[in-house]
């Protein structure tokens, strides 16, 4: 390459697998900042902005959604070796999503119950992460995604360098934006203290217990958490249903039976 030929520009793929489309839309949501991000890179897969597209190999690929069928395993594995780097976004890519209720129960009955003729319905007995099929550089959480956390982890990794995101719980996001604690001021059943931040501590600052959006944060014992939300006037079974949202395969249920006195 010479001087005057122009640098070739790093090749984005986003794709699609089990999900809402909420997290692709948060990066179309970006708005004023997608479009200088558009001319910095070639997009060439994003079906949720344009029906054109251009075979990989890609420098950074976006997936979101979860893995529920086995073309879908087919596909991703096919995603990953066309891909230098692969991110992962939001709770379907990250836990296997809200879907993931499968995994907790017989998904035979369900296609028997709901569809006319089950026997034309190939499915996965489980929802699962994309990092469960195929090795993933980097997992971006939430749902949906944290919009600036969307433009770190594109603009690090087009830059060459390892995404600023801070893993520390939501409590942390309360200190840092004053609200009071609703467990301790209210008796209010949170996640806060065991899910990872990222969306700005949104319902604490509303008087809400956090939902646990943004999955389970490292750095925290579930299990030992369990014990004060039944302080707080929740059953085993409500236990159970707090944690089985956006995020159920990532909580656990070993989580509920190895607290139990």
């Amino acid at each position: 390459m010479t001087d005057e030929e122009p640098r070739p520009r790093p090749r984005l793929g986003v794709f699609k697998f089990a999900s809402c489309d909420g997290c692709q839309l948060t990066l179309l949501d970006c708005e004023d900042e997608l479009l200088p991000l558009a001319d910095e890179v070639e997009i060439r897969h994003f079906l949720e902005a344009s029906g054109a597209v251009a075979p990989g190999p890609y420098d950074l690929s976006l997936v979101e959604g979860s893995i529920t069928t086995p073309e879908d395993a087919r596909r991703i594995r096919q995603v990953r070796a066309d891909s230098r780097h692969l991110v992962t976004i939001g709770a379907c890519a990250t836990a296997g999503g809200v879907q993931a209720l499968r995994n907790f129960a017989d998904v035979e009955e369900f296609t028997r119950t709901v569809y006319a003729t089950p026997e034309y319905i190939s499915t996965l007995a489980t929802s699962t992460p994309v990092s469960a099929h195929v090795p993933v550089d980097f997992e971006l959480r939430g749902c949906p995604i944290d919009r600036g956390q969307l433009l770190e982890v594109v603009t690090a990794y087009l830059g060459g360098r390892r995404p600023d995101i801070p893993d520390h719980s939501v409590c942390f996001a309360c200190k840092r934006r004053g609200t009071v604690c609703v467990t301790v001021a209210h008796g209010t059943p949170c996640l806060g203290p065991v899910t990872h931040a990222g969306c700005g501590a949104i319902c604490p600052a509303f008087g809400r217990g956090c939902y646990g959006c943004f999955g389970p944060a490292r750095s925290t014992n579930l299990p030992a958490y369990i014990p004060v939300l039944r302080r707080d006037g929740m059953d085993d079974r409500d236990v159970t249903r707090f944690l089985r949202t956006y995020n159920a395969a990532a909580f656990e249920e070993p989580s509920v039976r190895e607290s139990r006195p």
